[in-house]
């Protein structure tokens, strides 16, 4: 029951950061049973609003994440310089099971799938309109799906992918084994929330996932997947259809305090509510950080070659307190709202679909990467220009560093990462200690018994 407060507090706490206040109509309470809890519309709603602050939190996606997965994909392009013992672990490929940082995320997401279950298993209670139950299960299952895509591809190991809960819990004294899922169990329910979501959630949402949000998901999902074709189709009805624009400069996508015009996706954050611990480990001391953890190395520059001068990427960046210490311009408000998924990823997973395929759906390689380009003043390719795999994945280098993106899309492209094959064991997160502890039925992966 403890939990279930938990959440609703949660929910009730970041009112004022999301302006649902029409969604919610309960009074604020510090213990509800579950029955209370789960037993309106509104409180419904209320546990909704609660599962995306739970996402929100710094140990997901309010920061942990992102670094998480540039630290252990760095490969030359950053540096761990804090004093922190847990990043360090997994910046060196030396992480251990008690490892705070990967606990956190763990229990983290599993807290958003339990949160996104007891929604769906109460249903029956949004009972105003159809829309509006639509819309609830439509966001239920984004982010469960949102929440299973990133812990799968982070803990699985060959076939051996995450424990698969897709009911609420709410007697956690209860026996809680569960073996671990196959890993392509795990991607299909992934891929089924987010095919329902599309049909169910309306075309604009506030800040909240509406149905290019779900898409441009689906469009990432696939494309790990390696299934091209559809990936190709969910990245170009977002591009055509969504109503997104690409901001003005390169500039004017980070650091916003509202979505920019290219958000699919943000975690909100204001003075009062919401976690940006990007600025934490990325920023300056001048802009709430700690002196900037996470540092940027000269390697990184090397994907630019030439063209530093006018690429407006080559030198997105601030200096920090220490002299010649450079680090990301992404994050320097520290009340700024996390972006997840930017339209520039559509324009870059169109391009190499569409490569991939030997097709130009919507447009050329050729001219998605000149979109984005263009957008950062980098020089535009000619006709007769080379495009294979690599120079895609160096425009993702380019354009979606410090987001979280260096170690999947190394592994996916099949790149060696600071030495170590893309399928080594030491590029999977371990099953946390604490989830062994009271899990005993699950595996450990490999490398960490």
């Amino acid at each position: 029951m403890n939990q279930l407060s938990k959440l609703l507090f949660l929910g009730l706490f970041s009112l004022a950061l999301t302006n649902c206040e029409d969604r919610l109509e309960i009074d604020p309470a510090q213990s509800l049973d579950a029955d209370t809890a789960l037993g309106t519309e509104a409180n419904i709603n209320t546990v909704l609003v609660g599962t995306y602050a739970e996402a929100g939190r710094n140990d997901a996606y309010g920061g942990l994440y992102q670094m998480m997965v540039d630290l252990l994909g760095a490969n030359g392009n950053v540096t761990w310089g804090g004093t922190f013992f847990d990043p360090g672990d997994i910046f060196n490929k030396a992480i251990l099971v008690t490892n705070g940082f990967v606990a956190g995320f763990w229990n983290t997401e599993y807290a958003v799938v339990n949160q996104a279950n007891l929604i769906l298993d109460n249903l029956d209670v949004v009972d105003s309109s159809p829309g509006e139950r639509d819309r609830v299960e439509g966001e239920a299952r984004f982010l469960r799906a949102l929440a299973y895509f990133d812990l799968n591809r982070m803990f699985s190991s060959g076939d051996l992918g995450v424990p698969l809960r897709t009911e609420g819990l709410v007697d956690y004294s209860a026996d809680l084994t569960i073996d671990r899922a196959s890993t392509s169990a795990v991607y299909s329910l992934v891929v089924s929330d987010l095919e329902q979501a599309i049909e169910l959630l309306p075309e604009t949402n506030g800040v909240f996932a509406d149905r290019y949000s779900a898409q441009a998901l689906l469009a990432r999902v696939q494309l790990h997947l390696g299934n091209n074709e559809a990936a190709l189709a969910a990245a170009d009805n977002v591009i055509e259809n969504s109503g997104r624009t690409l901001t003005p400069t390169y500039a004017d996508a980070f650091n916003n305090d509202a979505n920019s015009t290219e958000d699919l996706f943000a975690i909100q954050v204001t003075s009062q509510d919401g976690e940006n611990d990007l600025i934490v480990h990325y920023a300056s001391e001048a802009n709430g950080g700690r002196r900037g953890d996470v540092r940027i190395n000269d390697a990184y520059l090397d994907v630019f070659g030439s063209d530093t001068t006018d690429d407006a990427r080559a030198n997105f960046f601030v200096e920090g307190e220490v002299a010649g210490r450079r680090l990301t311009g992404k994050y320097t408000n520290q009340f700024g709202n996390i972006s997840l998924i930017r339209l520039a990823e559509m324009y870059l997973i169109r391009a190499e679909a569409n490569l991939r395929l030997d097709s130009e759906v919507g447009a050329s390689p050729r001219e998605d990467l000149n979109t984005i380009r263009g957008r950062a003043g980098a020089e535009l390719l000619e006709e007769d220009d080379d495009i294979d795999l690599t120079f895609i994945l160096n425009e993702r280098l380019r354009e979606l560093a410090f987001e979280g993106f260096f170690l999947h899309d190394y592994r996916r492209f099949g790149v060696e990462i600071d030495g170590f094959d893309p399928d080594d064991d030491a590029l999977v997160f371990p099953i946390p200690q604490s989830e062994t502890d009271t899990n005993m039925g699950i595996l450990q992966n490999p490398g960490y018994n």
